[in-house]
């Protein structure tokens, strides 16, 4: 059965010489799997091209109940990147976003709201012409909303411990060891207050700034099952 999607596209993976195995977070149906060709062949509306990492995709497949690859018949971009593509910097943070939501995001369920908080983020970042040196840590704090692990800041003052483990604020050290310094959670603090708009006026140093993200790294790992180390992280953090 035909079906349209409107998705972004997690990761891609080489099936065999003729198609492609591209990982979709659909709006309509969550996560699921796509063949789509690996060159483009004479007549077909699907351009390879078309699907890659966190690049959005409208397009046709044909869902067939007991299989979990569903060849993609018709694609066009939903939105053309202007500047994501052949900005490094920009390019480095998309690489590392595909990546960490290629092994954090499992849903198999439309969810409008995560669709849209995707979608208009990375349109975020492409139209961004000023700093957006602290975009992936707006972006991984504000992604744990829609996992349930948006951290408690119910109640935080000067001086208190953030707890890994049960994601709150705490003014005693939690006897499980899994707690950040007074001092580090008060930049956990800090960071759950900025959005895309104002994360500029928040200033970092490179040392800060990758402190922040090990640190929501070993928060997801310490939440998620199988969550590995990821491979794009050492880039991003030379580069920011």
């Amino acid at each position: 059965m035909l079906q349209e999607f409107h998705g972004i596209v997690l990761s891609v993976f080489k099936y065999n010489d003729k198609s492609n195995i591209v990982h979709v977070f659909s709006r309509e149906e969550g996560r699921g799997s796509f063949l789509v060709p690996a060159v483009r062949l004479r007549r077909s509306t699907v351009r390879q091209v078309l699907f890659q990492p966190l690049h959005m995709v409208e397009f046709v497949a044909d869902v067939k109940p007991r299989s979990s690859l569903h060849p993609v018949r018709e694609a066009r971009a939903m939105v053309t990147y202007c500047s994501i593509p052949y900005n490094p910097y920009k390019s480095a943070i998309a690489l590392f976003l595909s990546e960490f939501l290629s092994r954090s995001l499992y849903e198999e369920a439309g969810n409008q709201p995560l669709f849209s908080y995707l979608c208009n983020s990375m349109q975020w970042l492409d139209g961004c012409q000023g700093t957006f040196a602290n975009f992936h840590l707006v972006f991984l704090m504000r992604f744990s909303r829609f996992l349930g692990l948006y951290p408690n800041t119910e109640g935080y003052t000067a001086g208190d411990f953030f707890d890994m483990q049960n994601a709150c604020f705490v003014s005693e050290r939690p006897l499980h060891g899994m707690f950040l310094s007074a001092e580090e959670s008060s930049r956990i603090n800090v960071l759950i207050r900025m959005n895309y708009d104002t994360m500029h006026l928040f200033a970092m140093s490179r040392a800060e700034r990758n402190r922040c993200v090990d640190v929501m790294m070993e928060y997801y790992r310490l939440h998620l099952p199988d969550f590995p180390e990821m491979k794009s992280l050492p880039v991003l953090k030379e580069l920011f």
